[in-house]
Protein backbone atom coordinates (compact mmCIF):
# COMPACT_ATOMS: atom_id res chain seq x y z
CA UNK A 1 0.00 0.00 0.00
CA UNK A 2 3.04 2.31 0.02
CA UNK A 3 3.13 2.56 -3.74
CA UNK A 4 1.12 4.81 -6.04
CA UNK A 5 -0.60 2.54 -8.54
CA UNK A 6 -1.53 3.03 -12.19
CA UNK A 7 -4.58 5.31 -12.40
CA UNK A 8 -6.09 3.37 -15.31
CA UNK A 9 -6.42 0.22 -13.23
CA UNK A 10 -8.76 -0.57 -10.39
CA UNK A 11 -5.78 -0.67 -8.01
CA UNK A 12 -5.86 0.97 -4.63
CA UNK A 13 -4.47 4.52 -4.34
CA UNK A 14 -3.31 5.59 -0.90
CA UNK A 15 -3.64 9.39 -0.69
CA UNK A 16 -0.60 9.78 1.54
CA UNK A 17 1.49 8.56 -1.41
CA UNK A 18 0.20 11.34 -3.65
CA UNK A 19 2.75 14.07 -4.45
CA UNK A 20 3.28 17.46 -2.86
CA UNK A 21 3.08 19.91 -4.54
CA UNK A 22 -0.07 18.69 -6.33
CA UNK A 23 -0.02 17.25 -9.85
CA UNK A 24 -2.56 17.68 -12.66
CA UNK A 25 -3.37 14.49 -14.57
CA UNK A 26 -5.35 13.77 -17.72
CA UNK A 27 -7.83 10.99 -17.06
CA UNK A 28 -9.71 8.52 -19.23
CA UNK A 29 -12.75 8.15 -16.94
CA UNK A 30 -16.14 9.59 -17.79
CA UNK A 31 -17.31 12.21 -15.28
CA UNK A 32 -21.03 12.82 -14.78
CA UNK A 33 -22.75 15.24 -12.41
CA UNK A 34 -26.48 15.37 -11.64
CA UNK A 35 -28.00 18.54 -10.17
CA UNK A 36 -31.69 19.27 -9.57
CA UNK A 37 -32.46 15.95 -11.25
CA UNK A 38 -30.67 16.86 -14.48
CA UNK A 39 -27.37 15.82 -16.03
CA UNK A 40 -25.25 19.01 -15.97
CA UNK A 41 -21.85 17.46 -16.72
CA UNK A 42 -20.97 14.60 -19.02
CA UNK A 43 -17.27 14.69 -19.78
CA UNK A 44 -14.52 12.43 -21.01
CA UNK A 45 -12.12 15.40 -21.08
CA UNK A 46 -11.71 16.03 -17.35
CA UNK A 47 -8.50 16.30 -15.41
CA UNK A 48 -7.79 15.45 -11.83
CA UNK A 49 -5.50 17.06 -9.30
CA UNK A 50 -3.88 14.79 -6.75
CA UNK A 51 -2.13 16.01 -3.62
CA UNK A 52 -0.79 14.37 -0.47
CA UNK A 53 -3.60 13.52 1.94
CA UNK A 54 -6.46 14.54 -0.38
CA UNK A 55 -8.83 12.48 -2.50
CA UNK A 56 -8.61 13.57 -6.15
CA UNK A 57 -10.32 16.78 -7.26
CA UNK A 58 -11.85 16.53 -10.73
CA UNK A 59 -11.79 19.55 -13.05
CA UNK A 60 -14.27 19.74 -15.92
CA UNK A 61 -13.72 21.80 -19.09
CA UNK A 62 -16.28 24.60 -19.47
CA UNK A 63 -17.56 23.20 -22.78
CA UNK A 64 -18.65 19.98 -21.00
CA UNK A 65 -20.81 21.84 -18.43
CA UNK A 66 -24.46 22.68 -19.14
CA UNK A 67 -24.60 26.25 -20.36
CA UNK A 68 -26.01 28.95 -18.10
CA UNK A 69 -25.86 27.11 -14.76
CA UNK A 70 -22.66 28.71 -13.39
CA UNK A 71 -23.28 32.03 -11.64
CA UNK A 72 -20.08 33.87 -10.60
CA UNK A 73 -20.02 35.07 -6.99
CA UNK A 74 -17.67 37.39 -5.17
CA UNK A 75 -15.80 34.75 -3.21
CA UNK A 76 -12.10 34.03 -3.41
CA UNK A 77 -9.62 31.77 -1.67
CA UNK A 78 -5.93 31.23 -2.17
CA UNK A 79 -4.04 27.99 -2.79
CA UNK A 80 -0.31 28.14 -2.17
CA UNK A 81 0.26 26.08 -5.33
CA UNK A 82 -2.44 26.95 -7.83
CA UNK A 83 -3.10 30.59 -6.92
CA UNK A 84 -6.35 32.49 -6.41
CA UNK A 85 -9.58 30.54 -6.79
CA UNK A 86 -12.94 32.07 -7.68
CA UNK A 87 -16.34 30.47 -7.05
CA UNK A 88 -19.69 29.84 -8.66
CA UNK A 89 -23.19 29.21 -7.41
CA UNK A 90 -24.84 26.49 -9.49
CA UNK A 91 -28.40 27.34 -10.54
CA UNK A 92 -30.84 25.25 -12.52
CA UNK A 93 -34.48 26.25 -12.76
CA UNK A 94 -35.52 27.32 -9.24
CA UNK A 95 -32.76 25.42 -7.43
CA UNK A 96 -29.42 26.98 -6.39
CA UNK A 97 -26.42 25.41 -4.69
CA UNK A 98 -24.40 28.19 -3.09
CA UNK A 99 -20.62 28.25 -3.61
CA UNK A 100 -20.84 24.82 -5.25
CA UNK A 101 -17.99 25.05 -7.78
CA UNK A 102 -14.64 26.78 -8.17
CA UNK A 103 -12.02 27.57 -10.77
CA UNK A 104 -8.64 29.28 -11.19
CA UNK A 105 -9.04 32.19 -13.64
CA UNK A 106 -5.31 32.87 -13.69
CA UNK A 107 -3.54 29.84 -12.18
CA UNK A 108 0.13 29.61 -11.39
CA UNK A 109 2.01 28.73 -14.62
CA UNK A 110 2.59 25.16 -13.35
CA UNK A 111 -1.20 24.66 -13.27
CA UNK A 112 -2.26 26.20 -16.58
CA UNK A 113 -3.73 22.79 -17.51
CA UNK A 114 -6.76 23.58 -15.31
CA UNK A 115 -7.40 27.08 -16.65
CA UNK A 116 -10.96 27.16 -18.06
CA UNK A 117 -11.83 24.06 -16.00
CA UNK A 118 -14.28 23.94 -13.08
CA UNK A 119 -14.36 21.68 -10.00
CA UNK A 120 -17.60 20.85 -8.15
CA UNK A 121 -18.27 20.01 -4.53
CA UNK A 122 -19.83 16.53 -4.62
CA UNK A 123 -21.81 17.19 -1.43
CA UNK A 124 -23.66 20.09 -3.12
CA UNK A 125 -24.75 18.08 -6.16
CA UNK A 126 -27.40 15.35 -6.35
CA UNK A 127 -24.79 12.85 -7.51
CA UNK A 128 -21.29 12.76 -9.01
CA UNK A 129 -19.86 9.78 -10.87
CA UNK A 130 -16.42 8.62 -11.96
CA UNK A 131 -17.28 6.21 -14.75
CA UNK A 132 -20.37 4.54 -13.23
CA UNK A 133 -19.27 4.77 -9.60
CA UNK A 134 -21.12 7.17 -7.31
CA UNK A 135 -18.52 9.19 -5.39
CA UNK A 136 -18.49 10.19 -1.74
CA UNK A 137 -17.60 13.77 -0.86
CA UNK A 138 -14.51 14.58 1.15
CA UNK A 139 -15.47 15.58 4.71
CA UNK A 140 -15.71 19.24 5.67
CA UNK A 141 -16.87 22.30 3.82
CA UNK A 142 -13.55 23.43 2.34
CA UNK A 143 -11.94 20.49 0.57
CA UNK A 144 -13.55 19.23 -2.63
CA UNK A 145 -12.09 15.74 -3.11
CA UNK A 146 -14.11 12.90 -4.57
CA UNK A 147 -13.75 9.49 -2.93
CA UNK A 148 -14.18 6.32 -4.98
CA UNK A 149 -13.76 2.72 -3.82
CA UNK A 150 -10.10 2.57 -4.88
CA UNK A 151 -9.08 5.72 -2.94
CA UNK A 152 -7.86 5.07 0.61
CA UNK A 153 -7.31 7.59 3.44
CA UNK A 154 -7.43 8.86 6.10
CA UNK A 155 -8.19 12.08 4.25
CA UNK A 156 -7.25 15.63 5.17
CA UNK A 157 -10.27 17.27 6.78
CA UNK A 158 -11.64 14.01 8.18
CA UNK A 159 -11.75 13.14 11.87
CA UNK A 160 -11.87 9.41 11.24
CA UNK A 161 -9.83 7.04 9.09
CA UNK A 162 -11.70 6.30 5.89
CA UNK A 163 -11.24 4.29 2.80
Amino acid sequence: MNELFNKDSAEIEYVWNYPRPPVVEDISQRIKIIFNGELIVDSQNAKRVIETGHPPVYYIPLQDIKSGILQPIFEKTYCEWKGEASYYDVTLDDHTAKKAAWFYPDPDPKYLDIKDYVAFYANKMDACYVDDELVKAQAGGFYGGWITSNIVGPFKGSRYPAG
